[in-house]
C-alpha cells in the first residue's frame, strides 16, 4: 500500500463523500474497512490511488465518480449538510444520489455561486486559506461608502483583534435616488461573514450580498435557485487557480 500520492486512509474515505473524516475514522475502528480485501483497524494506515477501498463491502467512489454542481443560491438556505432548526439547506435544492458537500459556505441571507461536490480534495483547494482562492462578490450598502471605508479595505485591515487580508474594491456606484452604494468586492480568503462583520465595522448596513464568481467560474445566466455540472474543463480551470498556475 505504499504510494509517493499515499494519505491516510480516513483521508481517502472522507474525500469519496462516503462520511466524514471523524466517522471515517470510527468506522476503521468498527472493522467495516477494507484495503485490497483485507480489514485494516490501524487509523495511521496509508493508501494510494491503486490501492481498492471498500466500506461495509462497498467499494468508495474513484476520481471518475466525483461530480460537481454550480448553484445559484437564494436566500433562506443554509450551506450545511445538516441543520440542527431544521431549516432548508443546500442540498434540498441540488438533486443527486451522491453524498454532496458545499464548498465552503455563504451565510443564509447572502445569494449566489456555490460549489456542491463528492471530491473531498478539490473542497479542500477551493477553501484552505493557503491557496487565495478569489471570490467576488456584488455589495449594496445604505449610503455613500466613502473613500477612507474603501482606502481601508483594500490596504486591509484587523477587526475585533482578526486579520483581513488587502481586498480589491471595484465598480463603486452610488445611486442618489435611494441613497446606497453598489461596489464589488474580490477576497482571497474566507473568514466567517467577512464583508458583512466589516461593513458593521464602519456602520454601513449591507441591504445585499451576492457571490458573483469563484475564480473565473461566474454565474452567467444561472438564476436563483438554479444548478448545472461543471464542465470538466471548469473544474481543472479551478484547480489549476488555486494551485496559482
Amino acid at each position: 500500500m505504499a504510494s509517493s500520492n499515499e494519505i491516510r486512509l480516513q483521508k481517502a474515505i472522507a474525500m469519496s463523500g462516503i462520511a466524514s473524516r471523524r466517522k471515517a475514522e470510527e468506522l476503521i475502528l468498527k472493522g467495516v474497512v477494507r484495503v485490497n480485501g483485507e480489514v485494516v483497524r490501524e487509523l495511521g494506515t496509508k493508501v494510494s490511488p491503486q490501492d481498492q477501498i471498500t466500506v461495509n463491502n462497498q467499494a468508495i467512489q474513484k476520481e471518475e465518480n466525483f461530480v460537481y454542481y454550480l448553484l445559484n443560491k437564494p436566500r433562506g438556505f443554509v450551506t450545511t449538510t445538516d441543520d440542527q432548526f431544521d431549516r432548508p439547506t443546500v442540498l434540498d435544492i441540488v438533486k443527486d444520489k451522491n453524498r454532496l458537500y458545499p464548498v465552503g459556505r455563504l451565510d443564509m441571507d447572502t445569494t449566489g455561486a456555490l460549489i456542491l461536490t463528492n471530491d473531498g480534495n478539490f473542497t479542500h483547494m477551493l477553501t484552505h486559506p493557503s491557496y487565495e482562492m478569489e471570490k467576488t462578490y456584488r455589495v449594496s450598502v445604505e449610503g455613500n461608502l466613502d473613500y477612507d471605508i474603501t482606502n481601508a479595505l483594500k490596504a486591509g485591515l484587523t477587526v475585533k483583534n482578526v486579520d483581513y487580508k488587502p481586498m480589491k474594491v471595484k465598480r463603486i456606484k452610488y445611486i442618489k435616488q435611494k441613497d446606497r452604494t453598489a461596489f464589488d468586492i474580490v477576497l482571497q480568503e474566507g473568514k466567517n461573514r467577512q464583508i458583512r462583520t466589516l461593513m458593521d465595522h464602519f456602520n454601513v448596513p449591507v441591504i445585499r450580498l451576492h457571490r458573483y464568481a469563484i475564480g473565473d467560474l461566474n454565474l452567467d445566466d444561472l438564476k436563483i435557485g438554479e444548478y448545472r455540472r461543471l464542465k470538466p474543463f471548469e473544474v481543472k480551470r479551478l484547480i489549476e487557480q488555486a494551485a496559482g498556475k
